[in-house]
């Protein structure tokens, strides 16, 4: 057996789920910020987004599924440098065939009831959402033939095969007690090992937690945690009246400041990008056996795809978007082992030009939008009504096509329309994981239309269907790595994605609070909820916490 200790041992997977709401909710009160917090005594105010606290707080039924350290905790974690290490588990061991991968589990830890934390829980907790995998759509148990309890403290999962994405479910489900555990009950007020506890829970409202005295790493020092859901403008401006200590903002708001507040803008993985129908325009027969439109005849050009990638400004777009906050993007994130982003350069306006003349493409009745074959070389880009920030990135990137003849109109819309829309037209997307498996959601021929969001291009590639399976099927980390290299190197020269920004999280931070950047991780796509993975560190400054 391979022993893998966890202590640093680089990441294969992912913490996948993405946090999306809409909504309004209730002002967080009336005060100064001189008076930050205070009517909270030694606690803190926080607005990570809205729409979070609007559901089943059960990790059984995903929630919580980033692999934080916060009601519960999973059997392995992601640490600041983006590799796995033990959480609720000491070390473990991956058989020679990697269908075997057992778990030796850390003694002394107790339930926030008291009950002592064993091996019979783990089983459980995976037995009870691969019994119920409907509920749970965040960790895919697909692949499990068994988990058992080899000791008191030893669990041992046997996969049906090779699936070298595995640990990603072991960092994101968090463990529940066997004896304790009440379905409807753990919707409102789970009980787990983690640092924080569930004082009250008014679903669109407000979640309060307090600091579990009885955590196995120690009791945060922060002694209560108030979180409020409303909506954006409503936190920012109680933000201001000096109510809450914590307030995600969206990059919009880069240039605004608060007085007794100081703006982080945390490093992610979080790319946006526009996905570029591959096929021709046609009819395609999806999972369900039904005949769907697919293609669209500008797109479906791999000169086209191209000229945009190397033609358009990123920087400048986002300038204009974003207030200068992120960083320009050609692929996924290439911080990571299993990174293989490609390496070009924008901005070469003059070559994406004669990339498209030497197409065909040509601007012969001098509107300034290219066309061959009498088609306008137009498409439209689709983005959600709810979100901003995408519609002003997808301007600003049609402004940035429109210097090389291309026209492209941004439309918004609901997340269903733009689904059905994504076959034939472009839309913007949010994606970045710790995992690998990503690359297989998204380019993986197999899962055109079989998943709302998976491979929107319709992308097809044989010798990438190739290298993904081999990959997921890998026996090694070594194996997979190479082969998820060679993925991203296959398709990197078809251009199914207008990759455009790596964007930064942007929080207000009171000045009387420390969130511990040292132990912030890289934060997976989704803004607002990943800044409390480290909450258990965050310190007030100049006080001492009761």
């Amino acid at each position: 057996m391979r022993k893998k200790i966890i202590g640093m041992v680089s990441i294969l997977l992912a913490l996948g789920s993405v946090f999306t709401g809409c909504g309004t909710g209730a002002a967080a009160g009336e005060g100064s910020a001189g008076s930050r917090g205070q009517e909270h005594g030694s606690g803190i105010v926080c607005y990570v987004g809205h729409g979070f606290w609007d559901g089943s707080l059960d990790p059984v039924k995903g929630s919580f599924s980033y692999g934080y350290d916060f009601i519960s905790n999973g059997l392995v974690r992601v640490n600041p440098k983006a590799e796995y290490e033990g959480d609720l588990a000491e070390s473990w061991e991956i058989s020679e065939d990697s269908l075997a991968y057992t778990y030796h589990l850390k003694k002394g830890i107790q339930f926030q009831d008291g009950s002592g934390f064993r091996a019979e829980d783990v089983v459980f907790t995976y037995q009870t959402v691969m019994e119920n995998q409907g509920q749970n759509g965040e960790v895919d148990l697909s692949k499990v033939k068994k988990v058992e309890a080899v000791d008191e403290y030893t669990v041992k999962f046997t996969l049906k095969e090779p699936y070298s994405p595995f640990l990603d479910s072991t960092a994101q489900l968090g463990i529940v007690p066997k004896d304790g555990y009440d379905s409807a009950a753990f919707d409102q007020m789970p009980v787990g090992t983690g640092p924080w506890k569930v004082v009250q829970y008014d679903a669109e409202q407000q979640l309060i937690v307090e600091a579990n005295e009885g955590y196995f790493e120690g009791a945060p020092e922060i002694k209560r945690v108030t979180f409020v859901d409303m909506d954006n403008e409503a936190a920012f401006s109680n933000a201001r009246s000096g109510q809450l200590d914590v307030v995600m903002v969206q990059p919009s708001y880069a240039a605004e400041s608060v007085e007794g507040m100081h703006m982080e803008k945390l490093e992610t993985m979080d790319v946006r990008n526009i996905s570029l129908p591959c096929r021709e325009p046609g009819t395609f027969t999806n999972a369900n056996g039904e005949q769907v439109e697919v293609g669209n005849p500008v797109t479906s050009d791999v000169s086209v795809r191209k000229a945009l990638a190397i033609g358009i400004d990123r920087q400048q777009i986002i300038e204009n978007a974003f207030h200068g906050v992120g960083k320009p993007a050609v692929g996924w994130t290439g911080n990571l082992i299993w990174g293989n982003t490609a390496e070009y350069e924008d901005s070469r306006a003059e070559e994406a030009k004669g990339l498209l003349e030497e197409s065909g493409w040509a601007d012969t009745d001098g509107d300034g939008i290219r066309e061959k074959n009498g088609v306008e070389c137009a498409f439209e880009v689709y983005t959600p009504a709810d979100e901003q920030d995408r519609y002003m990135l997808a301007a600003a990137a049609a402004e940035s096509a429109a210097d090389l003849g291309i026209s492209i109109t941004v439309k918004q819309a609901t997340w269903d329309e733009i689904v059905e829309k994504t076959n034939t037209q472009g839309a913007v997307w949010g994606f970045g994981q710790f995992s690998p498996i990503v690359i297989g959601n998204q380019f993986q021929s197999g899962r055109f239309t079989v998943q709302p969001y998976a491979n929107p291009s319709g992308y097809e590639n044989q010798e990438v269907d190739r290298l993904i399976a081999e990959a997921i099927s890998a026996n090694t980390q070594e194996q997979a790595v190479a082969a998820w290299k060679k993925a991203q190197a296959a398709y990197a020269e078809d251009y199914p994605y207008l990759y455009l920004a790596n964007i930064e999280h942007c929080y207000f931070i009171s000045d009387r609070l420390d969130i511990s950047m040292d132990t912030q991780i890289p934060h997976p796509h989704g803004h607002g909820i990943p800044i409390i993975c480290n909450m258990k560190d965050w310190k007030l400054i100049g006080s001492t916490a009761d």
